[in-house]
């Protein structure tokens, strides 16, 4: 008999053979644009969630650091029976001015945000309505609840239309999307999703996980870059990006939501408290993005050179307004073996594949952050350009 150790090696060693197999790099210091990591030593980092450069900024260390000396190390407790302390009022307050929100609720990630709201809210006599390309979490959340499910094509609002008249008469009807898909960096069409659902009475809600700090003016997000903020019911998002880079997730939206959630929501209930540590920090860099709004100006002038950078020497980076640069090589073993090209060259940018993207569709992920510099990003499209036409990804 096959033991389970015996064929679980079995498929790793199939992974391995195939060039597909994930290998972790540890960073040995901060997060920042630059790191020395174990396994390779220094390197430009270019595929970082940290879109404002905050993870290592002295203010958001600082805050952290202070709630460790006054709140401890942990909760040990979930919400309703000791865990909230007076940080988690002032980190969901911060987050409802961000999102213009009555209310928001913190959990311990955004994948426990969307799995603890979306079966709490969506019952047997409702209707989910979700984006082929949403976020796993996303995914996931809808699975888990008793209602109906549907799923349209990547941002095609004629079968979005087709799905809300088919949805008719159900007691709740809410569209599920992304603000900015995070494997192609496009926008989920917002102006034209609210003037469907409030034509067809469905509920929005928005996961703005990778839009919030890089999208509008403020870095309020998708729904400012379009102007449609009043007009989403729910926001989703993650403290793990944009806010600081640690962890922790959030629902916002009304009072009423969020009492509600807090009476019912399995992992709000079940999961302890977010730590103070990480709602003190992801605090304080929502206060610098309110002051310091030339940080998401900064991050679109980054982006826009390093795009313009790529398209004038042969790459055909998916189009897109956000801080991903994502870049289509086909095949899952090669977008691995050109990441670790260019590792060996300096530059860290992950390769993403089946299953995390379909098929036939691997890619290299770009992700700005504001604190890369113009030489930075120079040096980055040299080595590019070297190592493409080596491999024969551009001529």
């Amino acid at each position: 008999m096959v033991t389970l150790d015996q064929s679980l090696e079995a498929e790793l060693a199939a992974m391995k053979a195939a060039g597909t197999l994930k290998e972790l790099r540890h960073i040995t210091g901060a997060m920042d644009t630059e790191v020395d990591m174990e396994e390779t030593g220094h390197a430009l980092v270019l595929s970082s969630n940290n879109y404002l450069g905050l993870a290592n900024h002295p203010e958001v260390i600082e805050a952290g650091c202070a709630a460790l000396r006054r709140y401890g190390a942990g909760t040990a407790s979930v919400r309703f029976i000791c865990g909230t302390f007076s940080i988690h009022t002032e980190i969901e307050a911060a987050i409802a001015r961000l999102h213009r929100t009555e209310a928001a609720l913190t959990f311990v990630s955004c994948w426990t945000a969307n799995t603890g709201l979306i079966p709490a809210i969506a019952g047997a006599e409702d209707v989910l309505i979700s984006d082929a390309l949403n976020h796993a979490s996303l995914i996931d959340g809808c699975r888990m609840a008793k209602a109906k499910r549907m799923i349209y094509p990547h941002s095609d609002l004629a079968v979005l239309e087709e799905k809300l008249k088919e949805a008719a008469g159900a007691r709740r009807v809410f569209i599920v999307t992304d603000g900015v898909f995070s494997m192609e960096g496009s926008l989920a069409k917002l102006p034209e999703i609210v003037a469907l659902a409030r034509r067809y009475g469905a509920a929005i809600i928005l996961d703005d996980s990778h839009g919030v700090g890089v999208m509008g003016a403020h870095g309020r997000g998708t729904a400012e870059h379009f102007g449609v903020e009043a007009e989403i019911d729910i926001y989703t998002g993650t403290l793990g990006k944009a806010l600081g880079g640690a962890a922790g997730g959030y629902v916002a939206g009304s009072r009423t939501l969020v009492e509600y959630l807090t009476q019912v929501s399995r992992p709000q209930l079940f999961s302890n408290a977010l730590p103070a540590t990480i709602a003190a920090s992801a605090k304080k860099a929502i206060e610098i993005l309110e002051r310091e709004p030339e940080r998401v100006a900064r991050l679109h002038a980054i982006t826009r050179r390093m795009r313009a950078g790529l398209v004038a020497r042969g790459f055909r980076p998916l189009q897109g307004e956000s801080a991903i640069i994502p870049i289509i090589v086909g095949d899952t073993a090669f977008a691995i073996r050109m990441s670790k090209a260019l590792l060996a060259e300096g530059i860290f940018v992950t390769g993403f594949g089946y299953p995390v993207v379909p098929e036939g569709t691997a890619r290299l992920r770009l992700q700005m952050c504001a604190s890369l510099t113009d030489d930075q990003i120079d040096a980055a499209l040299v080595i590019f350009e070297k190592l493409g036409k080596k491999l024969g990804v551009i001529a």
